[in-house]
């Protein structure tokens, strides 16, 4: 009986505990999100305080045709981010690994570089990139342009389709870190009496690499894959500095759209509408990953 009374006391002062936690969470997560779902319902405007329920701001969205093209150019930034980031960060996480088992020079130098893009905030490197993108004689990269030839030059943020194709680079380039983390921390972890078998089998590199290596590491890639994806589809910074969704609407992701929607149009409803959609993606992709992840520990088990 003593028992029992002790482990009701102790379930009641850990939910005491629990109750300032709670009230943080609802603060700053829950009654934003009912705001924003709220407003997402409504025709409200940053330029005025009243507005009314309707159901005609995701009538509008969904039958306009700027929100489809802001969910195609979101889509190939998406698309084209995530499998150059897998397929660059695995390269780098399984020569970095293969170096430090066998001692190379510059494995460390190697790491450390690449972390240095993961480090840096978004909004640093969307002006860093801008500079070596600057289409004046003086900029970096179209100085080395034209010594190689002298006339010649590319639009980097001046034109549609070189511009989203500049701002997917950039973003490779700052995502292939985090994917060479967790690639690598798998790398690391990787069962070495397979790769010996596969020697002995008499089985080539590429044939090792196809038929054990990712095979094995196929969970851990696809758990990579939604991670980088939930990261880019939320991408604003970045793309922020770099090109601030230009030139026209070329670059504008949808996470930057919904800021240009709330606070230079001022138009609360929309923007509150497209986080809703955009909130929906995140928790579907959420979603798969907890799937994922639980199954991958059910195998394990």
């Amino acid at each position: 009986m003593n028992t029992l009374l002790r482990e009701k006391d102790g379930e009641r002062s850990t939910v005491l505990w629990l109750l300032p936690l709670f009230a943080v969470c609802g603060a700053v997560f829950l009654y934003p999100l009912w705001e924003i779902i709220r407003l997402s319902f409504t025709d409200a405007s940053l330029l005025s305080a009243r507005f009314q329920y309707t159901l005609r701001t995701y009538r509008t969205l969904f039958h306009s045709s700027s929100f489809l093209q802001i969910m195609m150019v979101t889509l190939i930034f998406v698309v084209s981010s995530v499998v150059f980031q897998l397929v660059l960060g695995f390269v780098v996480a399984f020569y970095v690994d293969y170096g430090q088992k066998n001692a190379l020079p510059g494995t460390l130098l190697i790491r450390t570089v690449v972390l240095i893009s993961w480090a840096v905030p978004g909004v640093v490197i969307g002006v860093i990139w801008k500079m070596l993108y600057s289409e004046i004689d003086s900029g970096v990269l179209t100085y080395i342009i034209k010594l190689v030839k002298p006339s010649g030059s590319i639009p980097f943020l001046s034109s549609p389709y070189a511009a989203l194709i500049s701002a997917t680079i950039v973003n490779i380039w700052r995502g292939t870190a985090y994917s060479m983390i967790l690639l690598y921390a798998g790398l690391q972890t990787f069962p070495e009496e397979l790769i010996e078998a596969a020697i002995i089998d008499r089985a080539g590199f590429w044939r090792r690499l196809w038929n054990v290596i990712l095979p094995v590491l196929s969970p851990l890639i696809l758990i990579t894959a939604i991670l980088v994806t939930v990261q880019t589809f939320n991408t604003f910074d970045m793309v922020m500095a770099l090109t601030g969704g230009g030139p026209g609407t070329a670059t504008e992701v949808i996470a930057l759209h919904i800021y240009k929607a709330i606070f230079h149009e001022f138009n609360l409803a929309r923007g509150a509408a497209v986080s809703v959609v955009l909130l929906i993606i995140n928790i579907g992709m959420t979603l798969g990953y907890l799937v994922i992840s639980g199954r991958h520990g059910e195998n394990n088990e």
